[in-house]
């Protein structure tokens, strides 16, 4: 069954096609024939504008555990038994007010968004008429092809993929680093005290790049949402996390504790 025929499914793309199409159009004298392209830029910074309050909750509670982590860490070590020191997390976090996994926010909001962008660009037609987006291109590449198929056909240039691949590898790079390091300010060098598990580390670092591997298959429009949502993230943490670690400590009774 062709989901985009679904009828509010059909409504949702026709929708998005048609914003993208007056973005464009908004666009087109500045930008030419990339207009489509900065259209999708612009349509990835009103939905990141729209959800800079989830941001912001990821924010605080990424304070929120960084300043729970020595008591976390001591916890670990005090608690031998798996379930005991499962409930014992689980009321620390609860009682904090701090959410463990508030970080998934972002992505989870975010993901509908990235659907719509990928359906867009990967249906022939789109409410009962021609998709007209699909003819639009960026450097001569069409903003519905992938690379795969773009490398099968030849002809078109790949430069375009390979750009923004590379960008968006560096990008995610810039943001884990940065994510490590924001980890272990201010927690007395703590960055992860829960318990190791083998293999864990290796797979938190390579679990970012899996955005990159989906932007080599997916179209290039989406692949253009992912990399100026990747970089709009990085920004955003850094300026939320210099704005919103001035406030008061997220984590009730620390003061206390201390």
């Amino acid at each position: 069954m062709d989901l985009s025929a679904f009828p509010p499914f059909a409504v949702v793309l026709d929708g998005l096609s048609s914003s993208v199409a007056l973005l464009a159009s908004l666009a087109e004298p500045v930008a030419g024939d990339a207009a489509s392209a900065v259209a999708v830029v612009l349509l990835t910074l009103v939905v990141r504008l729209v959800l800079v309050p989830v941001g912001a909750s990821q924010v605080r509670a990424e304070l929120g555990r960084r300043r729970l982590a020595p008591r976390v860490a001591e916890l670990n070590r005090r608690v031998t038994d798996p379930q005991e020191r499962s409930r014992a997390l689980t009321e620390l976090y609860s009682s904090a007010g701090v959410s463990p996994l508030a970080g998934c926010l972002p992505v989870l909001a975010q993901t509908p968004v990235l659907i719509a962008v990928y359906s867009v660009f990967a249906h022939p037609s789109i409410a009962g008429h021609a998709n007209a987006l699909l003819g639009e291109t960026l450097a001569g590449v069409a903003l519905g092809a992938n690379l795969p198929t773009t490398l099968a056909a030849g002809g078109a240039p790949v430069w375009p993929y390979l750009v923004l691949l590379a960008v968006l590898a560096v990008v995610v790079e810039v943001g884990r680093r940065l994510n490590e390091r924001f980890a272990r300010t201010g927690t007395g060098g703590v960055a992860d005290p829960t318990p190791a598990v083998p293999g864990m580390s290796t797979a938190l670092r390579v679990l970012p790049f899996v955005s990159v591997a989906f932007a080599a298959l997916a179209p290039l429009a989406a692949a253009l949402y992912l990399v100026t949502s990747a970089t709009w993230t990085v920004v955003e943490r850094v300026v939320l996390r210099r704005v919103l670690g001035r406030g008061p400590s997220p984590v009730p009774g620390e003061a206390a504790a201390a």
